[in-house]
């Protein structure tokens, strides 16, 4: 039975995540940062539902040692927050460029050395799900501009970071604009639709596309 993580479930595209791999019987860890998450995953029968704050680094290495003797075929790196989606006229203040840079960037880069070598470890697949909006050459505007370097940043630390694990495929992944409480009730993309495809296109990725990002249909996107 292969084993599934899924770091960021509470709700969403990671909580979709958890229940579409529940229901193809992998057995599936998956974290949350609240009771309320973390129970919401148990309901689905989650073989471990595990309390993770990305931001935190006593709660990455919390988690990294009830992960020490696992070994990981698909790993997701969900976790992420919007900001206020203010545009290039107005500053962010401290708090919110420490908020939205601790959650998407500085989580992923403190997740990833505790998680890799698990994924290594059984020459598997590690997703992480970033957005378009962090791409340098096709930006449209500054609308959440904050939002978007946080994105850049992301894409960046998992371009880097894919030579330091060559036994692991790492992939970034655009999910799409998907109705969740981020995407709004107007998005375009179900939220299992958009998993699906997501599953569908991690599974798919051969030696070649370590390091590329892909759109939620299969699509491989131009540069980072």
């Amino acid at each position: 039975m292969p084993t599934t993580l899924i770091l960021g479930a509470s709700r969403g595209i990671g909580l979709e995540l958890a229940r579409q791999s529940v229901a193809v019987r992998e057995r599936v860890i998956a974290t949350a940062r609240s009771d309320a998450g973390l129970a919401a995953l148990r309901a689905l029968g989650v073989a471990q539902a595990l309390p993770l704050d990305v931001a935190d680094a006593a709660s990455v290495s919390a988690l990294a040692r009830q992960l020490a003797n696992e070994k990981i075929d698909t790993a997701w790196h969900v976790a992420g927050v919007m900001c206020s989606r203010a545009d290039a006229r107005q500053p962010p203040t401290q708090s919110e460029f420490d908020r939205v840079m601790h959650t998407n960037v500085l989580g992923a880069m403190q997740a990833i050395p505790q998680v890799a070598p698990r994924v290594e470890a059984a020459r598997g697949r590690f997703g992480f799900i970033t957005s378009t909006m962090g791409q340098i050459g096709s930006a449209g505007g500054s609308n959440a501009w904050l939002y978007r370097v946080s994105k850049t940043a992301l894409n960046m630390a998992v371009a880097a970071a894919r030579h330091s694990y060559p036994k692991a495929l790492f992939v970034l992944l655009h999910p799409g604009w998907v109705r969740t409480d981020m995407g709004g009730p107007q998005a375009g993309i179900g939220v299992a639709d958009s998993v699906t495809h997501l599953r569908a296109a991690l599974a798919s990725a051969t030696a070649a596309d370590n390091g590329a990002f892909f759109n939620h249909d299969g699509s491989r996107l131009n540069g980072w």
